[in-house]
């Protein structure tokens, strides 16, 4: 086993820095950076296969998923990202597209809202006006 990893640790393929790619790094990186390393996972990827059908190394083709769940990480920091984006745009705007929308159940959305279940009628608002609400006072 010790002779493997030694092997390992001294072969340096193309693009073996890039494997293993982490979330948490990937999410300070801007838009453009994310898609350049996005095409050079996806390029490595494709030489991987390549690699698979000419019958390469068994190192080689144990790359492959680690690339392929890389390329999954940086697609999904991606959409995390423009989703972010797109809610702080539509934030205080009257309508959102129905994917931004709160999602709730299907009753609670059509509930009323507290400004239309507080509105009262004009006959309702003129009897509250002329009978007021009485005040008691017990006798001891």
């Amino acid at each position: 086993v010790l002779l493997i990893t030694v092997a390992k640790e001294g072969k340096k393929f193309q693009g073996q820095e890039m494997v293993k790619v982490k979330a948490h790094e990937l999410r300070g990186k801007k838009k453009e950076e994310l898609l350049h390393q996005l095409n050079e996972l996806k390029t490595e990827l494709q030489q991987l296969n390549v690699n698979k059908v000419t019958g390469g190394a068994p190192s080689k083709l144990s790359k492959i998923k680690v690339f392929r769940k890389s390329i999954a990480r940086v697609l999904t920091v991606i959409s995390q990202s423009q989703r972010e984006n797109l809610k702080k745009f539509y934030a205080n705007k009257k309508y959102k597209p129905l994917d931004l929308r709160s999602k709730k159940t299907r009753a609670m959305r059509r509930a009323l809202t507290k400004h239309e279940a507080s509105l009262k009628t004009v006959r309702q608002v003129k009897k509250l006006r002329h009978f007021g609400i009485r005040k008691y006072a017990v006798k001891e």
